[in-house]
Formats: structure tokens, sequence, C-alpha cells
């Protein structure tokens, strides 16, 4: 007899569970669905980065591989993770729009299965991509400054998990372009970007960050006064980061992305002139 309820009670419940399934992912592709058709109207107010735009010699010394390999693999993928903020960006857009049209508890699911984990995705990226476009900047300036320095070049450059924005400082200083892409970039996840996000990225890698649309987080914050040592306790909590606000300032970061990614093709295009004049004449050599 227990074996036959236990039997019932399985079948049961798995029913349950499936039909339960079932309209989880009718109300899913339902709101899907309404989010496509939004998104066909709203105005893409983006920019994609180009792709295959060096003009290094299709033939080059030995010495010079190492740039001309990781310039192919480093403007390309600052490329693509730039069209994926765009992108992003541009599906917020459209997932905002539709969010005003919910209930609460409508909002609730779409945060749940489309929109936070999209957003937190999008909100982390412009430190990503600034990241990168360091890293980025390091390694080709400091390849290039092989030129500049001549003998006294040495490859000292840090290793790759020691690289950061005094690195490319260093590196980039003998380059014209290089001061105008650091300005850019500087301003790519800044001082305003996080601050207006409530420090998004940085609390949600090390502690609570702020909810997206609903919810709230540090509820109870501690405080200790630096002059008596005392400690204290607040109290409230942390309202979450609109939709508006956060499609807002992801447009503002995107353009300051394609900025900078202009000012890093120039200084690639500085790379490339110098490079060019440093070859043998004739080159490629005649055989």
């Amino acid at each position: 007899m227990a074996v036959e309820l236990g039997a019932a009670y399985t079948r049961t419940y798995v029913i349950v569970l499936t039909s339960s399934a079932i309209l989880g992912v009718k109300v899913s592709t339902y709101r899907y669905r309404q989010f496509r058709k939004v998104l066909k109207t709203t105005p893409f107010k983006g920019t994609f980065m180009p792709y295959n735009w060096g003009k290094l010699p299709d033939k080059l010394p030995f010495t010079w591989m190492p740039y001309a390999e990781m310039f192919e693999e480093f403007s390309r993928e600052i490329a693509n993770i730039i069209n994926e903020l765009t992108n992003y960006t541009h599906d917020l857009t459209a997932w905002r729009d539709v969010m005003t049209t919910l209930d609460e508890k409508g909002r609730a699911d779409v945060l749940v299965q489309f929109v936070t984990p999209l957003a937190t995705l999008a909100l982390n990226l412009p430190y990503v991509i600034r990241s990168r476009f360091i890293f980025a900047t390091a390694h080709l300036c400091h390849q290039m400054n092989r030129v500049k320095a001549k003998t006294t070049w040495k490859d000292n450059l840090p290793l790759d998990e020691e690289i950061y924005f005094a690195t490319a400082d260093t590196c980039g200083t003998p380059w014209k372009s290089y001061s105008k892409l650091k300005l850019a970039l500087e301003r790519i996840s800044g001082k305003d970007y996080q601050a207006n996000t409530g420090h998004f990225r940085h609390l949600y890698n090390h502690r609570f960050s702020p909810r997206i649309e609903l919810g709230q987080t540090q509820r109870v914050t501690r405080q200790i006064d630096k002059s008596t040592g005392a400690v204290s306790y607040g109290f409230g909590g942390r309202e979450p980061l609109t939709m508006a606000v956060v499609v807002s300032l992801l447009e503002e970061q995107g353009e300051r992305c394609y900025k900078a990614f202009n000012l890093f093709q120039k200084l690639v295009a500085e790379h490339e002139k110098v490079l060019v004049a440093s070859l043998p004449t004739p080159w490629p050599p005649t055989t």
C-alpha cells in the first residue's frame, strides 16, 4: 500500500510540476513576443564598430608578427564587445517600453525571465570595455615602441595580469594620439557612471548591488567614524535602478565607447605609419 501511494503521489507531483512549467513557458513566450513586436519599432540609436580596418602591409618581418597578431585579435574583440553593448542597450530599450504596460506581477515575471540577466551583463560591460582598451593599448604601444626606442627597447612589459592603466600610460606616452585616447577611456565607466548606477558593478561583484526596477538592497549599512572609531548602523535601503535610468546611462556609455574606438583607430594608424617608414626599401624585398 505504501508503495502504491508513493507512486500515485509521485505521478500527481509530476503532473502539477509539468502544468506549472507549461504555464510558465506560455507566459514567457507571450512576453517575448511582446518584446519582439516593440523591438521592431524601437529607434536604433547606436553605431556598430567596424572590422578589418587595419592597413598593415600584407607581408612583414617576423619581428612584427606579435604586433600584427595582437592587433587582429584586439581590434576584433573590442569591436565585438562594444557591438554587444549596443545590441543589449537596444534590447533593454524595448523591454523598458514593454514594462510600462505591465502590472507589478507582469513586471516581476519579465524581470526574472529576461531583463535582470541582460541588464546585469550590460551594466558591467563599460568597465570590461575600458579594461580591454587599456590592455590592447599597452601591448600594441609596447611592441611599436621598438621603433621609437630602437636599440634601447626592452621587452619589459608586465605580465598580462599585471597590466593596468599606468602601464598603458607608460607605453603610450611616446605616441601623439595616446593623450586623447586616454581622456576618452577615463570617461568610460568613470566616476559619474559609477555614482549614477549606485556603484552597481563593484557591489554586484563584491557585495549586494541595487536591484533593477523592483526590490531594495543594503537595508543595513555599517559605518565607522574615522576620527573617534565609533561604530554606527544606518537603516533604510537602496532603491532599485529604474529601466529609464539604466537605458539612459548605457546609451551614454555607448557613445563614449564609440569615441574611444575612433581614437584607438587613430593610434593604430599612427603605429602603422611609423612601422611602414621603418621597413627596409624596397619592401617587400624583391627576389
